[in-house]
Order: structure tokens, then sequence, then C-alpha cells
């Protein structure tokens, strides 16, 4: 039953990636349409990250009442619905309203999946389906560029993705009874809670909950504002930046796809350590006059994306104990969605006022205290040889 899970697993992730770069790719082409500032991107991720804190944190009572397949299935149905109304939209005050249930859709599936997966399979299969993540990621922009470049305007780009996620929807309806019997396993079998103050007092908490802001922090803000920074800064039609934008995840696809075979040669810290040395050298590249350059550079941002995210994941047990690692993933997710919801705004008002040239500045900004937390996290939780 767990092997034939598998591919649906696999697939689930898929649908997860797909709509997650759809609206960076699609912006240069939505607000002047829509009539509103170019930071207004902003606003929307700030409420669809809202709505996915609000379903994570109440991931693990909808997966004790529902399970995590029912959880899976209805969230990615509630993802569909949300991308139609995009595609109906015609003002941005209706993005707002539907990006509510966009963001609704997308917590409490993303908390379930990881930990489902950390619960059933091997580490490998982590870093392999985040990299399905990163190919729905990168099918998304693709998918609009087509609808820009054939003129059928982004509203049918919007409209594309969500019939791909209603089939995946039938897809994880018709997989249900497979999800029964590994889950009752499992589920159930942790000790008591922790409050999240107990969490948050534990050694290096504080230090990964603040990893993964600054990570998902600077993988959202450089997803969202790709396609931007190439046009307001570089001069790149609007149809060449969303395709080039997809560069980003495409680079964390490819990326998290080797990571697995990584894996198995070196350790988590390492491959972290990586990713980071990755990031700076693409972060670099944007500082550079070359257009050619500025687009490989974003290629190497999410090849040194790749790691950081899947590594720190699996590394959790290690770093907590096995006790301790389902509440420590919990802070961890919603740490991930609180940077996801606060900086790429913040970003969108710096860019309003300064200017999207500082996109590069921003991402070295994050990089660097990550780092530095990460280093103290593993000085903190080090075990002795």
């Amino acid at each position: 039953m767990v092997s034939l899970l598998l591919p649906i697993i696999y697939t689930a992730f898929i649908s997860l990636g797909l709509p997650d770069s759809l609206l960076g790719s699609a912006w240069p082409t939505m607000y002047p349409e829509l009539g509103v500032p170019v930071s207004c991107a902003g606003i929307l991720s700030m409420i669809i990250s809202l709505g996915t804190i609000v379903s994570s944190l109440n991931s693990d009572r909808l997966t004790r009442a529902l399970g995590t397949g029912k959880v899976t299935a209805l969230s990615v149905a509630m993802t569909a619905a949300a991308l139609f109304g995009f595609s109906v939209s015609t003002q941005f005050w209706m993005l707002c309203l539907w990006a509510v249930p966009y963001g609704l859709g997308a917590g409490s599936v993303d908390a379930a999946l990881n930990n489902y997966v950390a619960l059933h399979y091997k580490s490998r299969h982590m870093s392999w389906l985040h990299c399905m993540w990163g190919v729905g990621a990168s099918v998304g922009p693709l998918i609009m560029s087509a609808a820009l470049t054939a003129g059928r305007g982004w509203q049918s780009g919007y409209r594309d993705i969500s019939y791909i996620q209603l089939g995946l929807t039938l897809i994880l309806l018709i997989s249900l009874p497979l999800w029964k019997k590994p889950q009752s396993a499992h589920e159930g079998e942790t000790a008591r809670a922790l409050s999240l103050r107990e969490i948050v007092s534990i050694r290096g908490a504080k230090e990964v909950m603040l990893c993964f802001f600054c990570y998902c922090a600077l993988e959202q803000t450089a997803g969202l504002w790709a396609g931007s920074y190439l046009v307001l800064t570089r001069g790149v039609d609007a149809e060449t930046a969303a395709s080039f934008a997809g560069l980003y995840f495409i680079g964390i696809t490819a990326g998290r796809a080797v990571n697995g075979f990584m894996t198995l040669r070196f350790s988590d810290r390492s491959l972290v350590r990586a990713g980071e040395v990755l990031i700076a050298v693409g972060t670099l590249m944007l500082f550079l006059p070359a257009q050619k350059v500025a687009l490989a550079g974003f290629m190497l941002l999410g090849i040194g994306s790749a790691p950081i995210y899947p590594s720190i994941i699996h590394s959790t047990p290690a770093h907590f104990g096995a006790e301790r690692s389902q509440a420590i993933i919990g802070v961890q997710m919603a740490s991930a969605y609180v940077g996801t919801c606060a900086m790429p705004p913040l970003f969108g008002l710096l860019a309003g006022y300064i200017g999207a040239w500082l996109l590069p500045v921003y991402i070295a900004a994050l990089l660097a205290l990550m780092a530095v937390k990460f280093e103290r996290l593993e000085k903190k939780t080090s075990k002795p040889a």
C-alpha cells in the first residue's frame, strides 16, 4: 500500500508547486491591465501567505479529523477553485478575495504531506518530492508564458492551471483508499503535544525558525519579483521575463533531483552550506550589467536554494531528537510562511519607493542572516563526538 501511494504523493507535490510561481511570472502583465501599482503584488502575496499560515496552524487538527488523503484532496480542490476565480477576475479586489482560498488550500496540505513523508519514507524521498514541487513551480510560468505569447491573456494562464489542479484532485480522490492503512499505523503515537512556548524554549529552536523564515522569504521574494526585476531594470519584455523568471524554479527542481543522490554521500550540514555559497554567487551575478548573466544568476539562485529546505527538515530529528521533531517541524513551517507573508510585500514597498534594482541587495541580506543563524543552530545542537 505504501509503495502504491508513493506515486500519488509525488503527484500531490507537483500540484503544490504549480500555482506558487504564477503570480510572479504574470504580474508584469497583470498590474497595468488592473490599473494598480507594481507593489500591489506584495498585497496579494501577503493575503495568500496569511491564509497559508492559518491553515498550516490547523493542519494537525484537520489531519486527525479527516486523514492526510482527504486533507490533500480537499486542499488541491480549493486551490483549483481559487485559480479559476483568478481567471475570471477583472478587478484587483476580486483577486484579493480569491487569494483567501488560494492560501487556505496550500498550508494544511503542505504540513500534512511533509509530516506524512517524514513518518513513512526514507530521507532521499524528501529531496525528490520537493523536486516535484519544483517541477510544478517550473511548469507554471511556462504555461503562463505560453498563454501570454499566444495573446490569450494572463486569465487563460490561470484557467489552464486550474484545470490541471482539478485533474489532480480527481486522481487524489480515487487514491483515498490507499491512505487509510499506513496512516492509521503511525498517527497518534506521539507523546503529549508541546505548547508553542515549550517548543520555542528548546535549545536551537529560535535559530532554526529564523533559518526557515529567511530561506522562504528569500525563495518567495526571488520567485515573485524576478519577472518585474527583469522588466523594470534590465529592459526584458514581459513575455520573455515570464519565461526566464521560471529559471529560478527550474534551478530548484534540477538541484533537488541531484540533491536526492547527494544525500547518500554528504551530510545535511554540508549540503546547506554549499547551497548558501551558490546563492551568494548567483546574487553577485544579478549585480552585473550583462542581461544573460542576470538570467543565469536566477538559475544559480535556484540551484543553491535546492538543498536548504529539505536538508534542514531532514536534519530536524538529529538536531532535536525524534520525540521533538514533529513539534519543531510545525514551527519551522509556520516560520517559513511568516517569511513568505511578510518579506515579499516589504520588498514591494521598497521597490515602489526606491526601485526594483534593490532585489539582489535584499536577497543578500536575507542570505547573510540565514547563514549566521544556521551556524548558531549547528553549534547549539551538535552532539559531542
